[in-house]
């Protein structure tokens, strides 16, 4: 047997990899598996961008190695896009580098910035990503806690009491996930005045944005960000293109450079056809982001009644694709607590302790199946809550 890198040692396969086949196998014809826990947008990007990809893919030109950098015209709709929902100038030749989705560039970030020993600051809840790929690079990993009591905020007075010599990236998320937490300007300029204080790389992961938030942020919008910032976003989430992997980094042309190094020895540029599309994407409406929200809105008042169905406490408006809530008090184990409604109604909810230590006493709900779905999942839910009371009744 070859042995492997010592690298992969301190890395799982991903939760969502082994669980999601697990879920899988227990699906019928008879009774199929309602999976409320992966944020993959069960709805059609716009009419525009599918047209644009199908007129493009007929063109026996478009389907060659592409720049690494994506073509001009994508690079502008993302500048234009920054420019009308952030207020953000960027200049779509230097600041702005598309990827295959904002997944990649935590990978291509992470190697180009952190050496082996640098410390990287990871939120607790977070998306676990940020940590898996902070031991393939080798960096430590140094958690900052979101805390429930300041509304899943961070503690921005603790961070800076801490030693922070060492670090080199601090991955940030808003709108947070899990939690659907936004963050004010004033948070972001903390965070950042942060960052140039002790010159560290300070990146958002922001595909959420435009989900249940009326006021969409990008912490290249904040004085002095440019110095010290890199921003991530994608169409996954908030344009229903997840599968299409398109997304991007946009901030200061030497950290741009800085990731094109790394990217260009991975890949060999993304399919024309994807970038004529993310082109239409980007100029969606602010009438289809509407007609898209009333939807989520819809579907998380529906998630509220299973999580009522089932005890737990949570937040009404949060933003994001996800509602994420507190299990009742009396129940021990949050992860066998899942496998029982899973295996009792062949409904998979995500247990929150994949997110981190501060995740153990939660639960998330996805918000992208439809309310009909939503509906079947709390009667059949009901019904298993109410059988095992019963059942415990009896027994007692």
């Amino acid at each position: 047997m070859i042995q492997t890198a010592k690298r992969i040692q301190a890395v799982e396969e991903y939760y969502f990899s082994r669980k999601l086949a697990e879920v899988r196998s227990l699906d019928t014809p008879e009774h199929r598996v309602i999976n409320l826990g992966i944020g993959s947008p069960d709805m059609a990007p716009a009419p525009s961008a599918i047209n644009a990809l199908i007129e493009s893919a007929n063109n026996p030109a478009n389907h060659g190695y592409q720049n690494y950098k994506g073509i001009p015209q994508l690079r502008k709709g993302i500048a234009d896009f920054y420019q009308r929902i952030y207020q953000v100038q960027l200049d779509a030749e230097t600041m702005i580098l598309p990827l295959m989705g904002s997944k990649e560039g935590i990978m291509h970030i992470s190697m180009a910035f952190v050496n082996e020993g640098d410390e990287i600051l990871i939120p607790d809840p977070g998306y676990p990503t940020y940590s898996s790929v902070a031991n393939l690079v080798g960096g430590k990993i140094k958690t900052y806690a979101l805390k429930e009591e300041l509304k899943w905020g961070i503690d921005i007075d603790a961070l800076r009491k801490t030693d922070l010599s060492k670090v080199k990236i601090m991955w940030v998320n808003f709108p947070h996930m899990p939690t659907g937490r936004i963050a004010s300007a004033d948070e972001l300029k903390e965070l950042v005045d942060l960052a140039r204080k002790n010159n560290f790389l300070i990146v958002n992961d922001n595909p959420y944005s435009l989900i249940l938030n009326d006021e969409p942020m990008s912490i290249l919008s904040v004085p002095g960000a440019e110095d010290v910032a890199l921003e991530l976003n994608s169409l996954s989430k908030s344009h229903n293109m997840a599968g299409w992997r398109i997304g991007w980094v946009a901030g200061k042309k030497e950290y741009i450079d800085a990731v094109l190094k790394v990217k260009s020895n991975m890949d060999s540029g993304m399919f024309l056809g994807l970038q004529h599309a993310a082109v239409e994407a980007l100029q969606s409406t602010r009438e289809w982001f509407t007609e898209l929200n009333k939807i989520y809105v819809e579907r998380r008042a529906a998630a509220h009644k299973i999580l009522d169905v089932l005890g737990c406490s949570y937040e009404s408006k949060q933003s994001g694709l996800f509602v994420w809530a507190k299990v009742p008090a009396a129940i021990a184990d949050v992860e066998k607590f899942i496998d029982e409604v899973l295996y009792g109604t062949k409904v998979f909810i995500t247990p929150g302790f994949i997110f981190g230590e501060a995740g153990r006493r939660y639960i998330r709900i996805s918000l992208c199946s439809p309310v009909e779905k939503l509906k079947e999942a709390c009667d059949r839910i009901e019904k298993f809550v109410h059988t095992k009371a019963k059942l415990q009744t009896e027994k007692a």
